[in-house]
Formats: C-alpha cells, structure tokens, sequence
C-alpha cells in the first residue's frame, strides 16, 4: 500500500515541517483496484478463509469486490465454535468453555441474536432478542444507541479518534473534566474553577475501572511518600466482602477469603482486612427472611454495625503508622456480595481516616452514576462523606467504551509531588536527597477524545432537568432511577414467599434476590432465552441492574423472569 500511495504525494517543506498533500482523486479507483489484486494474490492460498479467484469463475469475476482480500464471512454456527476454540471470555475456562450468545446488534434496551438463514440455523425455537437486565456489567445506563451520544463520537471522529495526552490536550477531556467536577459539587452554573483545597478537584483519566484502583493506590502511597515523616505508609485497609477489579494491585485489596483471586495470594501484596458491616435492614424487602450469606446480624443490626465500627477503629489506630488508605465501596459491596451497608459506617471510617492521616478511597465504580440511589450520583456524596481519592468508570462513557478517572483534592495531588520530609536513605551522600516525582502513571490512551466525547454526552444526559421548563427539576437520572427502584421494590416482593429465597433487597436502580443454593450458569443461559431476558448470576446472587430507560413494562418483565428462575433453583 506505501508503494502506491507514495507516487501521488506531493511533499513539501513549510518552515521546517513535513507537509503531504494527495494527488487528484481521479487516480484512486486505479489505485485501489491494484491494492485489492495484490492483496488477492498474497493471501489466496494461506487462509481457509480467504476466497481463491482460481476456484471458480465467480471468484475471478468478483477481483474488483473491495471485499476479497477480507476473509469470508463465518456462519453463526462457525462464529460460535471459532470462539468457543479460540476466545477466552470472562472468568471462564478455555477446557471446559461457558456457552455464550451470539449479538448481532443491540437497541434500546434490547440484545438481538444473530443466527443463520438457512437450515443450519440455531436458536430456531428461542427468542431473537433479549431484554438486558445487566445493562452490559452495569455500564450501560442509557442502553444501547442513544441518539445523543451517538452524535457526540459522530462528531468526534470527524475531528480526531486520539491523540497522545502527553503534552498535548483537547476540548473532550477539558470539558469532560469541568463536567464531572459540576456534577459532584452539584454546581449548574458559575465559576468552573472555584474550589477549596479540601474539595474533590483534579482529574486523572484512566483505561478502566480496575485501572483507576491502581492508580488510587499509586497516588496514596506517593501522597505518603511526600509527606510523611514516615517511609513506611505502604500498606492498605480494605473492607472484607469487597471487590476492587482484577489488576494486580485491585487484587490485593479484595477479599483474600471469598474473592475470585485465591490463586494469586502468594504474588499479591498483603494487605489490612476489616471485618465488613452489616446489610442495611431499611433495604431488605422481608426482616424475617434468613438474610445475606454470611449474615452478621443474627444479635440485631445496630449491634453488628457497631461491632464492624469498633473493629474498623482498632484496625486503624492501631496500625495508622502503615497504613496509606482504607479503599471500600461506598454504601454497595458489589461483586463480592451484592450487599447494601448503612452510611453510618462510611461516615465512621471518613472520621477515622481524617484522625489518624490515613487517606480514604471510595471506589464508586460500579455506584456512581446514580446507580445507588439518593440525592447525589454517587454513594459517598449522598451519606455526606467527601474522600480523599475517588474512583469511577463503568457508567462514566455511558457503557459505549472503557474509560475511568481517579478524581482527588488539592491537598492530596500536592503532596503526591511533594519532596519527602525523610529524605535519609543510606549512608550514601549521592542517596541522600529523594526527589519529588510526578504522577508515576501515563497510559497510551489516556483521555481518548472518543471515550471523553462518549462521557461528556452522558454526564451531561444524566444531569439534565427532568423538567426542562422548571428551575426545581430533578435530575434526569435521579428521574429515571427513583422509578426504577419503585418498579424493583414492588414486584421483586414476591420473591419473598419462595422457599427458595434467603433475601431480597433493592437499593436505587439494583434489585437482588439472593437463593439458597448456588445457580448453575449453563442452566440459566438457556432459560434465559426462554424467557427473553439476558440476567448473569453469580453463586446464589441473582440479581438486575437495568438500564435507566427501560420502561416500567420492561422491567416487569425482567423481575418476573427472576421470580422464575428463583423459584425453579432447587
């Protein structure tokens, strides 16, 4: 392709920079005809895949399809067992495979199967399409195709898809930032850059969720670096039943019993566990049901949250001199347990942080957006507690690319490139001075105009008036998320009189139904096409976290499909 593409530029120099120019565009057809024949020529023979134009006179005929030299197109049941042999999925085992679904295309709040015409097709007796009660892990808020982040990466690309954050910047990221910053401090108007020392201000951009975490910890223990007397704040308090991602350092303050990460527990860093507080009663549908598994309120909540309190209390006065952070889930314990906990505790450990120079990190991942509920879109700010650090991703682009950000005070990102107040190392006069360091963090596709352009949209979506014409109005995911927790408090309730059931409970836009006995996946892949939902159960956590538009209809037919499932898991 250089070969052709070279002979029809022109170059030139302008004050010391390369400049290209293309030739007229009558010479692309030819062009391109004789990049397709090349093409053809080298791959016919070395992929199965790939069309031979000796094979038969319609492959000779079809030399000027763009096309040929891309390999055909896999049936549906090709497509599935090439990623059966090849395609590793999420927490799955390439020996013995999960089966998946094949997605054609998805809208609304809609999957939709793909299958083949002809009679090899599959899924012939099931639903084409699915409703999605996951909102793709959680992400995907507004579904899928919304029209108003659409436009936003339509534009986008017309401008650039990325450029390096190194040095440079771009609009996307500087206004997403502004926007993310308006929607913590609640701010509709005025000064965009008018913040204390102590308020949650400076915006780092990261690959993920997971990705954010690391960075969190890197800043905690950077923060300490700077400005500690002590070298030796590098351990980190973690809450028991929490999850945090599958990077290295996330996997560290997971649960170390109960978390997906036992193999690893010899090349993770040891960490600081707190016992973990008690489900919030005020969220579970039926008190006299069992309870969550593990349940700690057998003597009464108030006495196992002031159990947890007074542990969490030891665990930090006690062990201040190491510890850089206590990292938790605000208000929600996510994939380790589904469990919602009451913001006495998360207003406890913010006052312990505060006394013993231990930074919090509230990792708002997967609760942030509104997905928790309350006044403000994330579960902290909404129980009155500002952290330190705060992490954020999933819902951040709207579920359409990966995106995450750290977002932290002043205070925090001066002392993070402070020089240390120990600066004695060794007896080495060269070792001596330990110097102040940036950030220690840059990915390649930091702030990607794209995903910024994504989340933009979606900020900006989510904190819309309700009410266009009215100064009052709530919050456009407020709106959306107090309904649907109404729609999930009603018609989970039943699932309350199932033998089946050891708690239901519900808090904004999550309802759980926690079984018994555990589920088996296959099981529920199938029954879920039955039933024309799309529901991912873990252990015996079955559970929603719909998109915010889906309809009343639509979530009614997703809790009566948990209804179902829960009752046949015997």
């Amino acid at each position: 392709l250089p070969q052709l593409l070279l002979p029809t530029m022109a170059s030139r120099c302008v004050r010391g920079r390369a400049c290209f120019s293309f030739a007229a565009t009558d010479k692309w057809p030819s062009l391109t005809a004789q990049y397709h024949q090349r093409m053809q020529r080298h791959c016919v023979g070395q992929h199965p895949h790939y069309s031979s134009s000796s094979s038969s006179s319609s492959s000779s005929a079809s030399m000027n399809s763009s096309n040929d030299y891309y390999p055909q197109e896999m049936s549906t049941q090709e497509h599935l067992n090439f990623d059966k042999n090849h395609l590793w999925h999420p927490y799955t085992s390439l020996v013995h495979p999960t089966p998946v679904l094949p997605v054609s295309h998805a809208k609304g709040c809609t999957l939709y199967l793909e299958s083949d015409d002809d009679d090899n097709k599959i899924n012939r007796n099931e639903p084409p399409a699915l409703l999605d009660g996951m909102s793709s892990w959680w992400a995907a808020i507004w579904g899928y195709q919304h029209p108003v982040i659409d436009q936003a990466l339509q534009h986008q690309m017309q401008q650039m898809s990325h450029v390096m954050f190194g040095g440079l910047t771009h609009r996307p990221a500087t206004e997403l930032a502004a926007a993310l910053l308006s929607m913590i401090h609640n701010k509709t108007s005025g000064n965009h850059d008018d913040y204390a020392s102590k308020d949650l201000s400076k915006v780092f951009y990261t690959d993920s969720g997971s990705v954010a975490v690391e960075v969190a910890l890197k800043m905690a223990w950077q923060y300490h670096r700077g400005t500690s007397s002590s070298m030796n704040k590098f351990k980190i308090a973690s809450v028991r039943s929490g999850y945090h991602g599958d990077t290295l350092g996330a996997m560290s303050v997971c649960d170390p019993v109960t978390g997906m990460h036992s193999a690893f527990q010899k090349v993770l860093p040891q960490q600081v566990f707190c016992q973990r507080p008690p489900c919030d009663n005020a969220r579970r549908l039926d008190r006299n049901l069992p309870g969550c598994s593990g349940c700690t309120c057998r003597d009464g909540e108030d006495a196992a949250l002031s159990a947890a309190m007074r542990d969490l209390e030891q665990t930090i006065s006690t062990q201040h001199d190491d510890l850089a952070a206590l990292i938790l889930e605000p208000i929600v314990q996510g994939a380790g347990g589904m469990r919602f906990y009451h913001p006495r505790y998360l207003q406890r450990a913010r006052e312990l942080c505060t006394e013993y120079n231990v930074l919090l990190i509230c990792d708002e991942i997967a609760t942030g957006f509104g997905r928790s509920g309350g006044d403000s879109p994330f579960a902290s700010l909404a129980a009155g507690v500002t952290p330190d650090i705060l992490c954020i991703g999933k819902a951040l682009t709207g579920g359409y690319m990966t995106l995450g950000a750290v977002i932290t005070t002043e205070r925090v990102a001066r002392g993070v490139s402070s020089t240390p107040v120990t600066t004695t190392r060794s007896n080495d006069k060269d070792d001596n001075k330990v110097v102040a360091l940036p950030l220690m963090h840059g990915p390649t596709f930091m702030a990607n105009p794209l995903a910024c352009s994504a989340a933009l949209a979606s900020t900006k979506l989510a904190m819309q008036p309700f009410e266009m014409d009215r100064d009052d109005s709530i919050p456009l995911w407020k709106h959306y998320v107090d309904r649907i927790e109404g729609e999930l408090q009603t018609h989970l309730r039943a699932a309350c009189d199932l033998d089946t059931v050891a708690d239901v409970r519900v808090r904004g836009a999550i309802g759980v139904v926690e079984l018994k006995q555990p589920m088996d996946n296959h099981k529920v892949t199938r029954r879920c096409q039955e039933l024309g939902v799309w529901l991912r159960p873990f252990g015996k956590l079955l559970y929603t976290m719909p998109p915010y538009v889906m309809t009343n209809e639509q979530v009614h037919k997703v809790t009566n499909a948990m209804l179902i499932l829960a009752d046949e898991n015997r």
